[in-house]
């Protein structure tokens, strides 16, 4: 299976403790100490020092606390997602081939709060999208959700206990790039990277990388092919059919 990701901070302002380090010098102290002059040197008794040490560790932790609660919340958000979804996948109850069908409505509804197929099924469309009317941009939304929920399912259906790390997180504005990656019990190690764009309070995804391949991308290509050596009325027929698009065998 392909990748899903501890969270590295390309986040802006989000420093590891080993980046961090005192400053150099002698630690100024209180404003309202009274001495001066050579009474200040006695004033930096081993109790102050003491006192400045833990002053300075309390602010430290304080700091890394909000700056991972700023930077962490999109990788959070979608670990929850992968979570729940993971959740379902080892149910028992959903193991029999009978209960595959009940198992994705399950992982259906997940992925609707986390996914936004809107913006996805625009990206995929490419230059197309703006040549299509609003009805049949809602219709090719609908059509699209439908092979993205299945391709998705496929990926994260294949997961068997593996190691899901999540690596590095990325923060530019109201975009956010999410790295993971899976270790099998071999050690081998398969990458699922998450691009989001934040909604509201919500940071939806819009496209998964998996193994360096965009799926976004990937649509986008086949999508213009299909339109350009016959049209799109073919794209939305083969959208249509379970088979295509998902890597699934045709009968």
């Amino acid at each position: 299976m392909k990748a899903l990701n501890k969270r590295s901070h390309f986040a802006a302002g989000v420093l590891t403790p080993a980046q961090l380090r005192w400053p150099k010098g002698d630690v100024q102290p209180p404003l309202e100490t009274p001495f001066n002059g050579s009474s200040l040197k006695s004033a930096w008794s081993t109790t102050n020092k003491k006192s400045s040490i833990l002053i300075a560790a309390l602010y430290l932790a304080i700091s890394l606390v909000a700056a991972d609660a700023v930077a962490g919340l999109p990788t959070d958000q979608i670990k929850a997602t992968v979570d729940k979804a993971l959740i379902v996948l080892k149910d028992p109850r959903f193991k029999p081939p009978a209960k595959q069908q009940e198992r994705r409505d399950q992982l259906k509804q997940i992925l609707f709060a986390r996914f936004d197929f809107a913006e996805m099924a625009k990206r995929s469309l490419g230059a197309n999208w703006r040549r299509r009317t609003p009805q049949e941009q809602e219709e090719f939304i609908r059509l699209f959700s439908d092979v993205l929920e299945r391709a998705y399912a496929d990926i994260i259906e294949s997961y068997t206990n593996e190691k899901i790390v999540y690596i590095h997180e990325k923060v530019d504005g109201t975009y956010a790039d999410v790295n993971s990656k899976i270790v099998t019990a071999k050690g081998e190690e398969y990458t699922i990277n998450y691009r989001a764009q934040l909604a509201g309070n919500e940071w939806k995804v819009y496209d998964v990388v998996a193994e360096n391949v965009s799926m976004i991308n990937n649509y986008r290509s086949q999508f213009t092919r299909v339109i350009s050596n016959s049209s799109y009325e073919e794209l939305l027929r083969r959208l249509k059919d379970k088979n295509e698009f998902t890597g699934a065998r045709k009968k």
